[in-house]
Formats: C-alpha cells, sequence, structure tokens
C-alpha cells in the first residue's frame, strides 16, 4: 500500500480498496490457455483451507469448468511454508511441487527478490488497483479482510468484548488466542499488530513491540491461550476468544450455525486490514493451468467465489460499478461503518515489525 491508511469507497454494506491509475488491459487467448492446461492435466495448490475465502467452492468451480484436477497440498500451510514448498522443490515436477501460492502482502515481494515466481497478467489486470500489484506482474492482490474477534457465548455469556482493552479484564481469563504463530502466519502476524495499533503503536517495529508486550501481557495475565485458534477449538471452548481475519470468522459463524452461538467483532481500538496476493511458482509444473488458474481467480466468476466466503475480492470497486455483484451477497457483508478506521500497513511497516518478531517472540513469549 502507498500509505499507512488507505481511504476506501463505500457502498451502504462493504468497503473496497481505493483504485490506483489503472495498467493497461491484457490479451489472452483463453482458448489456447484452456487446451494448454487440458494438456497438462492438473493444477497443484497450497495452503487453501476450504473454509478460508469460501475456497473449497471456488476449487470446485475451476474442476468443473474446466475438467481440470486440483491436487491441494497442506491445506493449513502458513505463508512462509508455501515459500518454502517452492524452495525444496525446484527440481521437482512431481505431486509435492505448487503451481501456485497465496501469500500474505509482504510474502509476494519477497517470493520475488527470491526468484521464486514468475510474471502473468491475467487480463482483468486493468481492474486491480496498482497499489495491490506488482508492476511487473510477479504478484497481484486477490481479497482483503480485516483482523476480528470471535467470541463464543456458550462461554463469554455477558456482553462480548469491543476492544483490545476490554480483554485485559480478569474476567477473560484463559480465554484469548491468536490463530498460531506470528512468524510464521500472517493472520497471526497481523493479529499482533492490530494489538500494537491498540496500545499507541504508530506503525511498523513500535507496533510490533507494542502487540508482543500487550500479548506478553495478557498471558502473565492468564487471559491468553498459548493454543492456535481455530473453529475447533474455539466451539470447544479452548479458545473462546479468538482472532482472525473476518471472512475467517463470519465463514466460522455460518459453518457452526448456532452451536455454540458467537459474536463477530471488529475491535473498535485496532483496526487493521490485509491483503494477500497470488502468484505462479517459479517452477511450476503445470505453468499453464496455472496461469487458467489465474484468469478464473481474476473473473467475475472467481471474485463472486470469494466474496462468497466474505472475502473483499480485489476487484471490489469494478464489479460494484457495473453492478455485477448479487444483492443478497451484499447483504450478508458487514456493515460499512465498522471498517471506517480500517489500517493497511505498509509493505516496510510490515517488514519492519516482522523483524521484531522474529528477534523477540521467542524470548518475550517463551515460545520455541
Amino acid at each position: 500500500m502507498t500509505s499507512n491508511t488507505v481511504k476506501f469507497l463505500c457502498t451502504t454494506t462493504a468497503v473496497a480498496l481505493a483504485m490506483g491509475s489503472v495498467a493497461q488491459a491484457q490479451t489472452v487467448d483463453m482458448d489456447a490457455l484452456i487446451a494448454a492446461a487440458k494438456a497438462e492435466g492438473s493444477l497443484t495448490t497450497i495452503a487453501l483451507p476450504h473454509d478460508w475465502c469460501n475456497y473449497g467452492a471456488v476449487i470446485e468451480a475451476f474442476k468443473a469448468k474446466y475438467g481440470i484436477e486440483v491436487n491441494e497440498l497442506n491445506p493449513n500451510a502458513g505463508s512462509a511454508d508455501e515459500l518454502e514448498a517452492v524452495k525444496a522443490n525446484k527440481g521437482n515436477t512431481g505431486p509435492q511441487a505448487p503451481d501456485v501460492l497465496d501469500v500474505g502482502l509482504s510474502f509476494g515481494p519477497a517470493a520475488k527478490a527470491e526468484g521464486l515466481i514468475q510474471p502473468y497478467k491475467v487480463s482483468t489486470w486493468d481492474s486491480i488497483p496498482d497499489d495491490a500489484k506488482d508492476a511487473e506482474g510477479y504478484w497481484y492482490g486477490d481479497y482483503y479482510g480485516v483482523l476480528a474477534m470471535a467470541v463464543n457465548k456458550d462461554v463469554v455469556t455477558d456482553a462480548s468484548p469491543t476492544s483490545f482493552a476490554d480483554l485485559k479484564d480478569p474476567k477473560y481469563a484463559a480465554m484469548v488466542a491468536i490463530p498460531g504463530d506470528p512468524r510464521t502466519g500472517n493472520s497471526s502476524m497481523m493479529s499482533l499488530y492490530a494489538a500494537g495499533t491498540a496500545e499507541g503503536g504508530k506503525g511498523g517495529a513500535e507496533t510490533a513491540t507494542a502487540g508482543i508486550a500487550y500479548l506478553k501481557a495478557l498471558k502473565e495475565a492468564g487471559n491468553f491461550v498459548d493454543v492456535g485458534g481455530s473453529a475447533q477449538n474455539f466451539a470447544q471452548g479452548t479458545t473462546p476468544i479468538m482472532f482472525d481475519w473476518d471472512y475467517n470468522v463470519l465463514a466460522m459463524r455460518d459453518k457452526l450455525a448456532g452451536n455454540p452461538p458467537m459474536d463477530v467483532v471488529i475491535p473498535s481500538d485496532g483496526v487493521i486490514a490485509g491483503v494477500y496476493v497470488q502468484a505462479i511458482s517459479a517452477y511450476a509444473p503445470h505453468p499453464n493451468a496455472a496461469k487458467l488458474w489465474m484468469e478464473y481467480l481474476y473473473s467475475d466468476e472467481g471474485q463472486l467465489g470469494w466474496l462468497a466466503g466474505y472475502c473483499h475480492p480485489i476487484r471490489f470497486n469494478d464489479m460494484v460499478a457495473r453492478g455485477v455483484i448479487p444483492a443478497d451477497m451484499m447483504a450478508k457483508l458487514p456493515p460499512a461503518d465498522a471498517y471506517a478506521k480500517a489500517i493497511f500497513p505498509t509493505l516496510d511497516e510490515q517488514s519492519a515489525a516482522k523483524a521484531v518478531v522474529a528477534d523477540t517472540w521467542a524470548t518475550e513469549m517463551g515460545a520455541n
């Protein structure tokens, strides 16, 4: 992102990234690409849980549309794990080599710098905001969300907390969790960053330091649960207050269907938004299937697939302007005012924050 706070263009029920200047539209011979992809026969993905951004339905729709098998590696891997999988399989054309990546924003430039990804500009390239894509086409934003709290109402029987400050209350003993290790997972890293913002951090290393201090204090007070927040742990009451992207907790709410009942809260004092990005492995065994996958994801159909899973697709503005988003889908999204204070940390800020976490997380939190 080009600034610490990105202004939003709002509809009555959703928020979209502000559009930058457009790049030149691309021309893709879809018939030739489809034929080449079908000749390859399969696509290998990694780190795509079916309940993340509606990926289960998106994958099935892609398979049905093009008749290409999808080999899914390690659905619960983090962004760092994805890059390691590419490195480990540079000379491997078998089923353990990922063709495509879906990683946190900061991992896109890192993968480019290490020569792990190849450029490809989809045919809808011009409707992807310039500040959410690499100018040369090595990586490109796909969807974004905001950190939210899921609150298990079977455990938290009074009013749900509405802020990071609220979570310091002793009544939330052994309740608060983040998804996992912030050194390897972007959602955990940004949960920490949101906490640091709530504590007054102004960005980058300062915010990461404040976030670690907050979680350390929460752990010392007995409120922080040193267990990764997950749908199973949440439902069982092991992590009854857990942070994750809004699209994950909203999808979890639908899946749990009231068992247990839950609230989804955007914390009022730390509203952090994050963009994920797509890329094609530089060593993809199925490069044409990978390109076809990207064409599908960035088509209106693919973008609506993500929106059905509560992820704001990167081409949201363009689609709203053209009136192609169904009204019933729009009605399921959170109200725009919940996102009014959203901050998008820049790549430099994220890099500085990651460095602090890498250096101090283990010692401060007693983590391996």
